[in-house]
């Protein structure tokens, strides 16, 4: 229980970075740096080489010396220790107790949180919510980080030298490339938040807006993983991620999130998420090492929530995913209708016909229509009451 949850005062120790969990034992430095640097083996000896390195790679890293306990940096920051606290927990880092073990970067994110804070440029709860998300963003970023390059570039052993003896030298070169890479692609990717937000047509819209949201989902993944090795089964799930990923990003969706076997993209219009929900099954059909895939696609109201997703927009394409038979696309009606109304696709083919004998008598230009829509069977859907699916498809 933290300070702030049981109403006693704060204590003089609390949170470091993300390490084993538990807090180390009072007094035993060997202990926390093995927690503070996710060395420590589970029964506590250890490797006093190993400790060296890791601490020798945490000042590399972090570019200081620990300097300060837990208590010390929320003083020097003159923030609260209940604060600090939630900022650090927040942002994922592990109880280590009353050890020196965080730097004078510590202190001054400490600083700059409980500055905009005292600046009335965001509520503590939103401060607290800006540590939780840019951690746990962080933290996934550098697991894979050191699980592609630690683990790919160290593999071949032809030096004589052991991983953990290549690992600093390689540190040390990737960091400054690391780091002026990491800036650019969040400025990037700020700008474009910032754009969708200025082109928001009022407030509601920057938090509840009308979204295209879709699922893809590989078929029978379940059994593949009874049958692949662990390694076949890391590098599918890797290609059907990174190629989901490309394919969506090269037509104008956002990729919200990977699940292993399945991702969750959205749009800002269905006719950019129909040609994303359509490429995703002809790319992945076209790979013979790739399984069968389907895809659900909605569209509505979406609540926006740290990059993430949520609301009945979602919950129905979800659903539309799970009922789709394999290598298609199925929409809502909602769906279906915004195509209709932005010319995208004729409601009926009875509508295309129409259109089309229009033309003919000189009523206006023949549409240009890019996909075709066909009503299915009405179903009830679990939690949804009865929707009317549509298989969307390329017109020929």
């Amino acid at each position: 229980m933290t300070a702030d949850d049981s109403g006693a005062g704060p204590r003089e120790a609390d949170i470091a970075p993300r390490g084993t969990g538990s807090a180390p034992r009072e007094g035993d430095p060997a202990r926390a740096a093995g927690a503070v640097n996710g060395v420590a083996r589970a029964d506590g000896a250890g490797d006093a080489d190993d400790d060296t390195i890791a601490i020798r790679l945490e000042q590399l890293i972090l570019g200081a010396d620990r300097r300060y306990t837990p208590f010390q940096a929320a003083r020097s920051a003159g923030v609260s220790m209940e604060l600090a606290s939630r900022f650090w927990r927040a942002m994922g880092f592990a109880d280590i107790g009353q050890v020196k073990a965080l730097t004078e970067a510590d202190v001054l994110a400490l600083r700059r949180l409980a500055g905009l804070v005292e600046a009335g440029l965001l509520s503590e709860a939103m401060a607290v919510q800006v540590a939780r998300s840019t951690g746990q963003t962080t933290a996934r970023l550098a697991d894979w980080q050191i699980d592609s390059f630690l683990e790919g570039l160290t593999e071949p052993q032809d030096s004589g030298l052991t991983r953990t003896e290549i690992t600093y030298p390689l540190v040390e070169l990737l960091l400054p490339e690391l780091e002026e890479f990491l800036v650019y692609v969040w400025r990037r990717q700020l700008a474009a938040a910032t754009g969708r937000v200025v082109q928001a047509q009022d407030d509601a819209e920057m938090v509840d807006r009308r979204l295209a949201v879709g699922f893809a989902d590989l078929v029978g993944f379940t059994r593949l993983t009874r049958r692949l090795e662990e390694e076949e089964l890391g590098e599918l799930v890797e290609a059907f991620e990174t190629t989901a990923a490309d394919l969506v990003a090269a037509h104008g969706g956002r990729l919200i999130k990977t699940l292993g076997d399945e991702v969750l993209f959205a749009a800002d219009d269905a006719g950019t998420a129909a040609e994303i929900g359509l490429r995703l099954i002809e790319t992945m059909a076209n790979d013979e090492t790739m399984p069968e895939l389907r895809v659900g696609i909605a569209f509505g109201t979406v609540t926006t929530r740290m990059g993430d997703v949520f609301g009945t927009t979602v919950n129905l394409a979800s659903r539309l995913t799970s009922i789709a038979p394999k290598d298609t696309v199925l929409v809502d009606e909602a769906f279906a209708e915004e195509l209709g109304r932005t010319g995208e696709a004729p409601v009926s083919e009875a509508d295309a016909k129409a259109a089309a004998e229009a033309a003919a008598g000189g009523a206006g230009p023949l549409p240009e229509y890019r996909f075709a829509l066909q009503p299915m069977w009405q179903r009830p859907v679990r939690g949804l009451g009865v929707v009317e699916p549509w298989l969307l498809s390329r017109r020929t």
